[in-house]
Formats: C-alpha cells, sequence, structure tokens
C-alpha cells in the first residue's frame, strides 16, 4: 500500500479538507445572527429572566447581557469544564446550580456572586443537572451512570446539599433529565442515557425529619438507537434529540413523530409554548425548521446555515426590544447567536431550476413548417 492510501494519509487528507471548509464557512457566516465571540466553548446555555447564562468549558459560569453581549458576571471555582446550570428560588433569591467535570454541585447567590456551598456530588463528571422549585428538589445526573437527588430547602453557607436519594439502573452515563412536580410530595421524573433508553420514573416523597425520595419505574423507552442529546417535556409530549440523527415525539409511551436529519441531532425546542406548530433542531452546524402540525408528515420549513461548527444549544429568547419571541444559539464555533422567530418560520424560497444555456447555433437554427411536418412522419414511420 503506497503512503496516499494508507488510512492515516487519508483521515489527514479528510481533516484537512473538513479544518478548510470550516474556515471558508466562519469567513462567510461571520456577521449572521448578530454573533457574539465567547472566550470559549458554552457546553450549556440557560435564558434565565431575560439574561443568558451558560455553563463553559474554561470551567468558569457567566452571565451574559444578550443585546449587548457583555458579560455581566463571572462564576469562579471550579476546577474542570462547567457542563451544565439549574436555577432555584428561595424567599426571593435566586441561586445559580451548576456541575462540572470535577464532580462537584457548587451553589451560587446571584446577587453577590458569592459561592454558597460545594458539594462533592458524584464520582465521575457532572453531565446534568434538573431543579423542579415546588419540591425543592435538585435532580443531578454524571458519567457515573448514577441519578441523585438533593435537598434545595435548606441551602447554607458552607454547607453541602443534603442526599435525598438516589437511581443506579441505568448502564451508560446520564446524558439528559427532565423532572415535573404533580403534587407536594409527588412527580414525574426522565431520565436519558448515553444508548439511547429514557426511564421514566413516578417520585414519592418518604418521611418528614428526615425525608427521602423513592423512584419507581413506569415506563422504558428504546426508540432511539444511540444516544440522547436533549429533551424537552411539555405535559404527555415528550421532544428527544439524538446522536441516531433523528428527533422523535413521543406521547405517552408511543412515538407520535419521527424526523430525520442527514447528522446527529445535538439540541432542539418546541414552539408549542408559543401555541405554534413548529419545532426547530440543531444537527452539524445547521439550524432546521420543522412544521409538525401534521405528525405523520413533517415539513421541513427552513434551514439556516447558522455556525462554521457544530450547533449545541437552542434557547428561546423574549427580546426586551419588541417582547418578541427570538431563538438564541450557541456553538462549538466559540460564537452565540440570535434569530428572531418570525424569520426563521418563513418558508425558504424555492429553488429555482437551473438555466439552460443554448448554444448559438441552436438559437440561429429553426424549421420550417414543411420541415417539421416531414419530420413528424418520418417519426410516425
Amino acid at each position: 500500500m503506497s503512503t496516499a492510501e494508507s488510512p492515516e494519509y487519508l483521515v489527514s487528507e479528510a481533516q484537512l479538507e473538513l479544518t478548510e471548509a470550516r474556515r471558508q464557512k466562519a469567513e462567510r457566516t461571520k456577521d449572521i445572527g448578530e454573533p457574539i465571540q465567547l472566550a470559549g466553548k458554552a457546553l450549556a446555555l440557560q435564558v434565565y429572566k431575560g439574561y443568558g447564562w451558560l455553563a463553559e468549558n474554561t470551567t468558569v459560569a457567566r452571565k451574559m447581557d444578550l443585546e449587548t453581549g457583555k458579560t455581566l458576571q463571572i462564576y469562579k471555582g471550579h476546577t474542570g469544564p462547567a457542563t451544565s446550570l439549574a436555577f432555584y428560588e428561595k424567599e426571593s433569591k435566586d441561586y445559580l446550580l451548576t456541575g462540572s467535570w470535577d464532580k462537584t454541585i457548587k451553589v451560587w447567590d446571584t446577587t453577590t456572586k458569592a459561592m454558597v456551598s460545594s458539594t462533592d456530588a458524584h464520582s465521575d463528571f457532572v453531565k446534568c443537572l434538573c431543579v423542579v422549585q415546588s419540591l425543592h428538589l435538585l435532580i443531578s445526573g454524571s458519567s457515573d451512570k448514577i441519578v441523585r437527588f438533593w435537598d434545595l430547602s435548606k441551602v447554607e453557607a458552607d454547607t453541602p446539599l443534603t442526599s435525598l436519594g438516589s437511581i443506579s439502573s441505568h448502564t451508560r452515563p446520564i446524558a439528559c433529565i427532565e423532572g415535573v412536580a404533580l403534587s407536594a410530595s409527588t412527580g414525574l421524573l426522565y431520565t436519558a442515557d448515553t444508548m439511547g433508553i429514557i426511564r421514566i420514573w413516578d417520585l414519592v416523597k418518604e418521611g418528614n425529619t428526615e425525608p427521602r425520595w423513592k423512584a419507581t419505574l413506569k415506563t422504558e423507552l428504546q426508540h432511539h438507537r444511540t444516544g440522547i442529546t436533549d429533551l424537552q417535556l411539555s405535559g404527555d409530549r415528550l421532544w428527544t434529540a439524538s446522536t441516531d440523527e433523528t428527533a422523535q415525539l413521543t406521547v405517552g409511551s408511543k412515538t407520535a413523530c419521527s424526523i430525520t436529519h442527514p447528522l446527529a441531532v445535538r439540541c432542539l425546542v418546541s414552539l408549542s409554548e408559543l401555541d405554534e406548530p413548529y419545532i426547530i433542531t440543531g444537527s452539524g452546524d445547521v439550524i432546521r425548521v420543522y412544521d409538525v402540525s401534521d405528525l405523520d408528515k413533517p415539513e421541513l420549513l427552513n434551514e439556516i446555515d447558522a455556525h462554521w461548527h457544530d450547533v449545541t444549544v437552542l434557547q428561546l429568547w423574549a427580546r426586551a426590544t419588541g417582547g418578541e419571541p427570538w431563538l438564541i444559539s450557541t456553538s462549538l464555533d466559540g460564537t452565540i447567536r440570535k434569530w428572531r422567530v418570525a424569520d426563521l418560520l418563513k418558508p425558504r424560497p424555492p429553488v429555482p431550476p437551473p438555466e439552460v444555456k443554448s448554444t448559438k447555433a441552436e438559437l440561429e437554427f429553426s424549421m420550417t413548417e414543411d420541415e417539421e411536418r416531414e419530420l413528424a412522419e418520418l417519426m410516425d414511420d
């Protein structure tokens, strides 16, 4: 085998081509979406009370003015990339909770930026956090395959969070968590792992003086072939994104809609909260908009070459100027970009057919009526 045919050479050549393609696209897309350049890469993003809150690979969490791109607060304390964040409100005070590769969960006072507490939460990377506000419950998922419950009713300075139970039935790292309260002592929990397994749990709070949360498996979903990358829950409708190149809607325990993409789907956002029948997905470096008013035949409405590297997070944002809904996207290209939802919902203009240019000889040639009649007779014969 010659050097030019070796696998190492072919991989290197493919990498060079990909790098060059991304360089060219970075130049083409440098001004679209009102880009905000970040110092690092956002591994998580939430829009909370009008601001953008980011967990970054630079180990920090950041509060950002999405209008101006100005950093308003930086939270330093993690010793590894910050992977996840959530919020908890108590007595008119907002707390920021962050998870990290350093295996800890940290609680921050968003007024003073002070670290309230740090908890050694898992034996491997903390990958996702979910707060169920009315239950005063924090739920964390980790690469150690464990889901843990934490008490938020007693957030105290310099005091680690109190563990209230765990789930250890997953066989792969936990990728996503969604939870919802059903009453003051019950809830519903969705846990998803990197193999594509989604489990739905009934949650019940047991005990008063030393409460614990008990999780009972209700349903297991195996609709995806590979890892789950995003969950969005609205009532009994669960949208999921996966590396198996699909976005799927599950109603109850049945797949109601499946949308195939060219590449892995990393994130999604449903416009159901705006009473609109659309789903927006991030796959590769492209944002796609689908009309799902007919779940049997989802229609690709629009696609935007939004970034020059993979889109990682999508969030809705009510822009202060005008109050219109906007979409916020982040990417491994190190930018945050902003998109007016009304513009995204405009159908793509039809692609014109390729222009066929006639040669000079074709333009000069024409048949007489007699010649056309003779040709027709020959064709009949």
